[in-house]
């Protein structure tokens, strides 16, 4: 059983929703954390309400991590000789929603960036060294939306495919070398995902990010390889697209996001 108590976990998109869910439980769990996000403001505020609650220690690093150059200082500002990470938490992503060509590419291009590119660089970055002592473990947050193309939401559930495929293959690959990576597939999680967009959901069918957050730190703390932290629902859903046509499943999919108003989600004016 992985014990969280005296190791340093960074995490990324700390600011709010699942990552600062994940900041929160870690701090109980006895973990040092470093917290990267681009307000840091917002970092700062949340490191002072952990640092009153618990007794760790907590480095606040503001980056935009959809920026190459940021993430490129981010590793070398985090040398692992003098902050070495024990567990890296691949939270930070983006879902852009609606339909795809009436849409501006640049959110597009934008969630790629954040939830494939700097999620593989940090965990080069930081896998590396992890390798070099023998130690460590990853944990990546993908989606169930990985498993199945989704008009509406093309763009991000495409991401969540890679991050689900390169999950696995890394995880393969550090099989007994001490690293431990591990993929973690929440479902509809009751954060602002959907902030700043015309969309809205029942809350009753998300989970709470502070579940969420518990049940993945527990999954990867018994040395499961994949976590289902949300309802039992998201597990069971994943399993259908993996026996039906991809046709079938995007036409589905497709279906049930059109019920859901995503055929017509608009991004909302700033105030």
């Amino acid at each position: 059983m992985y014990s969280y108590r005296g190791t340093t976990t960074l995490v990324t998109g700390a600011s709010r929703g699942l990552g600062t869910a994940y900041a929160t439980e870690l701090a109980r769990r006895g973990s040092d954390l470093v917290l990267v996000a681009r307000s840091a403001p917002e970092l700062d505020a949340l490191a002072a309400r952990i640092r009153a609650a618990h007794d760790v220690a907590v480095t606040t690093r503001a980056a935009d991590l959809t920026d190459p150059d940021q993430v490129a200082a981010l590793l070398r500002d985090l040398d692992p000789a003098s902050v070495p990470v024990d567990l890296l938490v691949n939270n930070a992503g983006m879902g852009p929603a609606g339909p795809f060509l009436d849409r501006p590419l640049e959110p597009q291009q934008t969630a790629v960036d954040l939830n494939v590119t700097a999620l593989m660089a940090l965990t080069h970055g930081f896998g590396t060294p992890m390798a070099a002592r023998g130690r460590g473990g990853i944990i990546n947050v993908a989606s169930t939306a990985a498993f199945q193309p989704m008009p509406y939401q093309a763009a991000y559930a495409a991401t969540k495919a890679f991050v689900l495929s390169f999950t696995e293959a890394v995880a393969e690959e550090l099989r007994g070398t001490g690293v431990r990576v591990m993929a973690a597939h929440p479902g509809g999680t009751a954060t602002a995902f959907f902030a700043g967009t015309t969309h809205t959901v029942d809350q009753r069918l998300l989970d709470s990010a502070d579940d969420v957050a518990r049940r993945t730190l527990d999954d990867f703390a018994r040395g499961r390889s994949v976590s289902y932290p949300g309802r039992r629902l998201n597990q069971v859903g994943s399993w259908l697209p993996r026996f039906l046509p991809r046709t079938v499943t995007s036409r589905i999919t497709g279906k049930l996001n059109r019920t859901r108003g995503l055929d017509a989600v608009r991004t909302v004016p700033a105030a």
